[in-house]
């Protein structure tokens, strides 16, 4: 059963309606000027209480957490039941969790927060957000979306999201003097990328002097099966995280064999897809 086809009583009702468990209780304390509750608050958001630290968890790791955690029932479960598992423990002893994830808006309204961990697949760890609150912040699909959550009550699938304290990583005040990427105009590429790291990496080196590249420019490289192309891609990545720190690179692999897949996984630690 896809996300679309949930009955009402199964998806979590929204924010405004009523209070949400001991979650809006501390969200409303943090407002007020309680430096202990403020405390509180900040150490959660900063340790384990996050969904995307426990997605990148192994399986086997996820299952020593969840015995040292005291998980009931865990034998046969899948990771994404496991991880929905260990989360509800943890709100039970910390009241409060905190999580992000890409937005996914489904035909009805409402939303989805997904992981690239999981190709944005729809998994049962998924934050769902309410309609209210995509209308209010004017979200979009694609939209890096953090906050604090609640876990589900009895009649309910998905954790939800409480309170929105980042879009796109930053102030959610802000959204609103962005300009969206559709509505940009297109310029040339006038910051160039340095692709030279070290005195032994000669391709990249090559590259910066025959066919130097800028931020915004478009590219392709053609060769012959097995001549190391895909290794140049992964060299010229690695160059630019190793250069420029605040970037982010996006890699998507298409009909690629699985372990493909992995290798470019461990060789480049940038945001994939």
């Amino acid at each position: 059963m896809s996300d679309n086809d949930r009955t009402p009583e199964e998806l979590p009702a929204e924010p405004e309606d009523k209070p949400l468990s001991i979650a809006e209780e501390i969200a409303t304390e943090v407002d007020a000027d309680d430096m202990e509750v403020r405390e509180r608050y900040d150490l959660l958001k900063q340790n384990d209480t996050k969904i995307a630290e426990l997605q990148k968890l192994s399986m086997a790791e996820l299952i020593e957490l969840a015995r040292s955690e005291k998980v009931a029932e865990i034998a046969g479960d899948k990771k994404h039941d496991l991880i929905f598992k260990i989360l509800k423990e943890r709100v039970k002893l910390n009241g409060l969790m905190f999580g992000e994830g890409t937005l996914e808006i489904l035909p009805d309204g409402f939303g989805f927060l997904r992981s690239p961990d999981y190709h944005y697949l729809a998994c049962p760890d998924d934050i769902y957000v309410s309609p209210s609150q995509i209308r209010r912040f004017g979200l979009r699909n694609g939209m890096s979306v953090a906050g604090q959550i609640r876990p589900p009550k009895e009649s309910e699938r998905y954790f939800a999201l409480l309170r929105i304290e980042a879009i796109n990583g930053d102030d959610p005040a802000r959204l609103s003097s962005n300009v969206f990427f559709d509505d940009l105009t297109p310029l040339h590429p006038d910051r160039r990328i340095q692709l030279e790291t070290t005195s032994e990496e000669l391709s990249t080196r090559i590259v910066d002097l025959i066919v130097p590249i800028g931020f915004g420019q478009r590219g392709l490289i053609v060769s012959p099966p097995r001549a190391g192309k895909t290794i140049l891609m992964q060299k010229m990545a690695k160059a630019v995280l190793a250069n420029y720190p605040e970037a982010f690179v996006f890699m998507l692999l298409i009909d690629e064999r699985p372990e493909e897949v992995t290798d470019m996984e461990r060789q480049v630690q940038g945001r994939r897809v």
